[in-house]
């Protein structure tokens, strides 16, 4: 008898093992990513290392010039004729302006870039759709686009934020001309309310790209909406932090402590809180404060010791709106693009799927 060998059959593929193009990596979307904006990236990179370098330079030899020079210019007295080194003064406060100015004007550089071009023009060209059909959903899409920048975009601004701080301080107290501390161009450019403002341009920049889909409208409107943030920063900034009351008699004429000022009049005899009833009319000040029995005058403000607190404290209501706007851009993007495509090249749906 012949034996007949017998062979189990093989098992039939399962059907779930058809091959599937898994989402692109994330170091991949980062290199294309980067690869797409090196003109830009290229930019940036020049933006920091020019103000940085000049900062660096105001930090260290222009301080010390403009320094010696108003020490020349103290010993003068009341000379008629004085010599001093009044270019390195000048350099020194011209230096000094366009550093602050230059990264003042980071975030509304970053948001005019992220509505324009980062988000805005690839929706209105089509590319971020070619993008979505090559297995990459738009909610990891636009989570890509936000993070690599919002990485770059922190660490070049904070680079630059901080040598200003250090510049300033250089100054404080040896040069004549030096910013105040709560002037709003030394307190927003010296901190890292800088850094979350810069965010909060990029976030508003996503928004606007995706609620607009075009790159003009969106710059525009991205800029505005930057411009409003720092607008309600600088309002809220005196009443984040409980402030300091400081009573001074009538005898100056104003009242006392410098700071960042949240309130301020006059006390009568009672203790009552009054609005300067004088106001501009200083020469009948005596005859209208006997009047409301004012007997000195009060401020609440903020003074130098409260402004690390006044920093962390905005940048934390800084980071609270970019927050907001990352999550409204989610929103919206997930209102226009409906349910993430399936996986599958070329929008293919996998098997056992059906198209969104």
């Amino acid at each position: 008898m012949t034996a007949l060998a017998s062979t189990a059959p093989s098992p039939d593929p399962a059907p779930d093992s058809a091959p599937t193009r898994e989402p692109a990596a994330a170091p991949r979307q980062t290199r294309w990513l980067l690869r797409l904006h090196r003109s830009a990236l290229c930019v940036w990179a020049g933006i920091v290392v020019v103000v940085s370098t000049a900062l660096l330079w105001l930090w260290g030899p222009l301080t010390d010039a403009a320094a010696a020079g108003w020490r020349q210019y103290d010993a003068c007295g009341t000379a008629a004729r004085c010599t001093y080194d009044q270019p390195a003064i000048l350099l020194y406060k011209a230096v000094y302006q366009y550093a602050t100015v230059a990264v003042l004007a980071v975030p509304f550089l970053v948001a005019a870039w992220a509505g324009a071009t980062l988000i805005g023009r690839e929706l209105e060209t089509g590319t971020a759709r070619l993008a979505w059909t090559q297995s990459v959903s738009p909610a990891r899409w636009l989570a890509n686009k936000l993070a690599v920048p919002a990485a770059l975009i922190a660490v070049g601004t904070g680079l630059p934020a901080g040598l200003h701080h250090l510049a300033w301080s250089a100054g404080r107290g040896r040069i004549g001309t030096a910013k105040s501390w709560y002037d709003p161009t030394t307190f927003y450019t010296g901190g890292p309310t800088i850094v979350a403002l810069a965010l909060v341009g990029l976030a508003a920049g996503a928004l606007a790209g995706l609620a607009w889909r075009r790159a003009i409208p969106a710059l525009i409107t991205s800029v505005v909406a930057t411009a409003g943030v720092f607008g309600i920063l600088r309002l809220a900034l005196p009443y984040l932090w409980p402030g300091e009351t400081r009573v001074s008699g009538l005898e100056p004429g104003v009242p006392a402590g410098v700071g960042v000022t949240v309130d301020e009049g006059v006390l009568t005899s009672t203790g009552d809180r009054l609005p300067d009833p004088c106001g501009i009319d200083q020469l009948s000040c005596d005859a209208t404060y006997d009047k409301f029995d004012v007997v000195s005058y009060y401020r609440d403000y903020h003074p130098f010791s409260h402004y690390w607190v006044l920093q962390l404290t905005s940048t934390a209501l800084a980071l609270a709106i970019g927050g907001v706007l990352v999550l409204v851009a989610f929103r919206v993007l997930k209102r226009r693009t409906g349910a993430a495509p399936t996986r599958g090249g070329g929008g293919t749906p996998a098997p056992g799927k059906t198209p969104a």
